[in-house]
């Protein structure tokens, strides 16, 4: 991996307008609001978060798929955000996406030499037997065999049409890929073996991942750095290890403590971090910290500003009040076993510890 970004995102914003409400006015969905991520060449970096919280708009938002409201997506030092339609034809060399279904992201009527060849033929101009040959190239680096050349998607299995959408990816040789939940609608098998071929592409070509999902342990597995969203921004991200062991922020030990134990003694003993309530509405953000209202730990600060993100010790950055304000709490790390304020503000009986989870089983 190199230390300059590959990608660079600053202030992304996307908003959606839905129609109007009960008084005529015009919703605004704030989908993505103001967040900033790196990826390094040949780096793959986990987005997690629930539903909702804007990680496959970002992902989308990032290749210009959807509309962009304010910000910039720099790939290799030059903003995508602001490029032509012909100078963003060009630059979609560099940068592909795999969806999550694999049963609509492929056009039933097309040939497999079809569906992997069209940009083969748009930006190589490559045709006839020139064509197919580099996609049964395509098809044995991506494990299955040059004789399905001529079949329809409708004739291979989930796990063999994900392949296929991978090859498709791949066939230009980006330099980044966007996987948006590529493996969430496969079994865990087949999951593995898609997680395998992922990083043995990223191995051999280089190519750095955007790996978007909401399977934690698959997160973990496979990506070098993790960055947590809720509600449109990202509340901490940093190294996996750290954040899966040492998380900050109380959303993110809330995420992992969900994370199924095949221990059955381990599965009942372990602390459990229950959200109440559903994730706010994006069309109407609350003030302060958007976590406020699902947190036990809330403070007034909490429901009034918003929080900036803060170096944590051990590497990585958190939006959270508690690393900041209070005087038992600055500088402290909740996975340090930092101190809870008094309960009138935080719902916390005084001197509670949220520590670490266990994460045994993750991998």
């Amino acid at each position: 991996m190199s230390a300059t970004p590959l990608l660079e995102v600053e202030d992304l914003c996307v908003s959606f307008t839905t129609g109007r409400g009960l008084l005529g006015a015009k919703r605004v969905v704030h989908a993505v609001n103001g967040i900033n991520l790196t990826v390094g060449q040949g780096e793959t970096v986990g987005l997690v978060g629930e539903s909702g919280s804007g990680k496959s708009t970002t992902g989308r938002a990032i290749l210009r798929l959807v509309p962009i409201e304010r910000g910039s997506v720099r790939i290799d030092g030059t903003d995508v955000a602001s490029l032509a339609k012909r100078e963003l034809r060009r630059a979609r060399r560099d940068m592909q996406m795999v969806f999550q279904d694999p049963y609509s992201s492929l056009d039933p009527a097309m040939l497999v030499a079809d569906s992997i060849g069209e940009p083969l033929e748009v930006h190589e101009g490559l045709k006839g037997a020139a064509r197919d040959k580099r996609v049964r190239e395509l098809l044995e680096v991506v494990r299955l065999s040059p004789d399905h050349l001529h079949r329809y998607p409708y004739e291979f299995s989930g796990g063999q049409r994900q392949r296929l959408a991978i090859a498709r990816a791949v066939a230009l040789r980006p330099r980044l890929i966007v996987c948006d939940e590529a493996v969430s609608a496969l079994d865990v098998s087949t999951q593995n073996q898609i997680i395998n071929l992922l990083e043995d592409l990223r191995t051999e070509f280089g190519i750095a991942y955007l790996f978007i999902a909401h399977d934690l342990a698959v997160v973990r597995h496979i990506s070098h750095r993790t960055a947590v969203m809720y509600l449109g921004r990202i509340v901490e991200q940093g190294e996996t290890e750290r954040v899966y062991t040492r998380a900050a922020h109380p959303y993110t030990q809330a995420l992992l403590s969900a994370i199924p134990v095949p221990n059955p003694v381990r599965a009942r003993t372990r602390r459990r971090i229950v959200l109440e309530g559903d994730i706010p509405d994006p069309a109407d953000l609350p003030s302060g910290c958007a976590f406020h209202t699902r947190c036990v730990y809330a403070m007034d600060v909490c429901r009034e500003v918003v929080p900036q993100m803060t170096a944590v010790n051990g590497g990585g950055e958190v939006a959270c009040h508690l690393q900041t304000s209070g005087p038992e709490l600055r500088g402290a790390s909740l996975a340090d076993g930092g101190l809870m304020p008094e309960r009138s503000t935080t719902g916390a009986p005084r001197g509670e510890k949220l520590g670490a989870l266990s994460q045994d089983g993750a991998r």
